[in-house]
């Protein structure tokens, strides 16, 4: 497994949930750490914990991935604080609680620009440095919805999924660059995303979901990530018994349709 100890790792959405987690978790190992959101202030609470913590060095930059001309700049930013990074942990996003049919158009394609496009613009702006020093790691924050749909996640789902193809061909093509591209797949991980989430008319919906109440306490999930981006893992699966559900949708997709359209997913 490879040392994390002064590597320089740039997280997105690292104010809260599992941003912050792995913040906390990557400060053990001695990294040096640029976290980002669009809250600065809660970005230097999470700084001076992850100072404690043991980080060698901590930086915050706000960015917001919605407003897309803003990310080369704000990429350019974070590469001039340490003067490289690493590893890029594209983790920011918003979920959604709405059925398809009732969700409009615009709502769509603002969850597709953060999830994705986001995520595409920060690694398509971060590669060339990274290209040019001969090592880099890709971390993606996906979801098991980023592997098989649910009801009321239509639009998150795609946005998954969309992650998986395109990082996947990207992994392909930069296999021989020393360019490494880990999936992260949580499932209920006990965090505000659900609250956070988007409902059909682009409002918070200010509501816990039952499973994410129960979930994975986003410490644990974080360990179990940073020992997957140690061991430069393609892909990894996150949380308790609900990451089954891939290999039932795998192996025996009729009988997953026929469970998935009852489940409680909200």
């Amino acid at each position: 497994m490879k040392s994390l100890k002064n590597k320089v790792i740039w997280i997105t959405g690292a104010s809260s949930g599992i941003g912050e987690a792995l913040a906390y978790e990557l400060s053990k190992h001695q990294a040096k750490l640029v976290l980002s959101s669009r809250n600065i202030e809660v970005l230097q609470k999470v700084a001076v914990h992850c100072k404690k913590n043991g980080a060698a060095q901590v930086a915050v930059l706000d960015i917001d991935l919605s407003k897309s001309d803003t990310l080369e700049a704000k990429t350019k930013q974070a590469l001039d604080i340490f003067g490289s990074i690493d590893i890029l942990i594209n983790n920011a996003g918003i979920s959604q609680r709405s059925l398809a049919n009732e969700t409009a158009v615009d709502i769509v394609h603002r969850i597709m620009e953060i999830n994705f496009f986001g995520a595409v613009n920060l690694t398509t702006h971060i590669l060339p440095s990274m290209l040019s020093q001969g090592s880099g790691h890709i971390v993606n924050i996906s979801s098991l919805v980023g592997k098989f749909g649910t009801p009321f996640r239509s639009s998150y789902s795609a946005s998954k999924h969309a992650l998986h193809g395109y990082f996947d061909s990207l992994r392909a093509e930069l296999f021989y660059k020393n360019i490494v591209v880990t999936m992260v797949c949580p499932g209920f991980i006990k965090t505000q995303v659900s609250v956070n989430a988007l409902d059909k008319e682009g409002n918070k919906t200010m509501e816990m979901d039952e499973a994410q109440e129960n979930g994975m306490l986003p410490e644990v999930a974080a360990s179990k990530i940073v020992k997957a981006i140690k061991a430069e893992k393609e892909e990894i699966l996150v949380g308790g018994k609900e990451i089954y559900a891939v290999y039932l949708k795998r192996f025996f997709p009729g009988v997953f349709s026929k469970i998935i359209r009852k489940v409680k997913v909200r």
